[in-house]
């Protein structure tokens, strides 16, 4: 009894032991290192204090006001919370110095930032300098897009009027997504952004321990072992 006792424990414990190396020992299935983002032009509002919030609108429905002022910044980005505002300043007085207004018509001061070379698509260069600015003068009712028209062209946009280049740049692509992406040198990112690294799946998110979740599974996998010796023994 003694012996097949101890043959029944061990061919268990074997069993664990291989169990216990298979999770801890084979590569989990891990989300990508660095998140997937998109190459494309933000549309940018000014507002209090001299500062840039990200628009709530497109710039063909967006309709300035005078002394406004809207900027857009090419670069590679997740989404809203992680998009590079414009390096310009908002500074309408500033951009607009000299232009009177007119009747029936209204002056909104604009920012076009092209981004750094790391924002660039492959075989592009960003036009130097890289931000320009303009002072438009339109109609009353002009939205965004006919301001930047304006000191801006030539404008490109795709089938589905997204805005694809300002100025002739890019000179092709639109909003491609970009995998493993990362914050340009020197991009001012909003506060409350998100990272652009997420923690993968053998990372507990600090870097060097492993995840939780193959400590959790070492652990059921003694834990049902365990159990399986004590089932033998009172079979035995």
């Amino acid at each position: 009894m003694r012996t097949r006792l101890h043959s029944a424990a061990a061919s268990v414990t074997t069993a664990v032991a291989a169990a216990v190396a298979a999770v801890v020992l084979t590569p989990a299935v891990a989300a990508p290192a660095q998140a997937a983002g998109y190459r494309y032009w933000s549309f940018w509002e000014s507002q209090g204090g001299g500062r840039w919030a990200y628009a709530t609108q497109g710039p063909a429905t967006a309709v300035p006001a005078d002394g406004d002022a809207i900027g857009f910044r090419f670069a590679v980005s997740e989404d809203a919370n992680d998009a590079a505002r414009p390096s310009g300043a908002p500074d309408f007085a500033g951009i607009c110095a000299g232009t009177e207004r007119r009747a029936g018509t209204k002056r909104v001061a604009v920012v076009v930032d092209f981004g750094g070379p790391r924002d660039a698509p492959p075989g592009e260069t960003p036009p130097d300098p890289p931000v320009e600015t303009g002072c438009a003068q339109v109609r009353k009712d002009a939205t965004s897009a006919e301001a930047l028209a304006a000191v801006a062209k030539p404008l490109r946009y795709d089938s589905a009027a997204l805005l694809c280049g300002i100025a002739g740049y890019p000179a092709k692509g639109c909003g491609e997504q970009v995998a493993g992406t990362q914050p340009s040198a020197g991009q001012a990112r909003p506060s409350g952004s998100t990272s652009a690294t997420a923690p993968t799946a053998a990372s507990d998110g600090e870097g060097g321990g492993p995840s939780v979740g193959i400590v959790a599974g070492g652990a059921a996998v003694l834990v049902l072992g365990g159990a399986a010796i004590w089932k033998a023994r009172r079979r035995t």
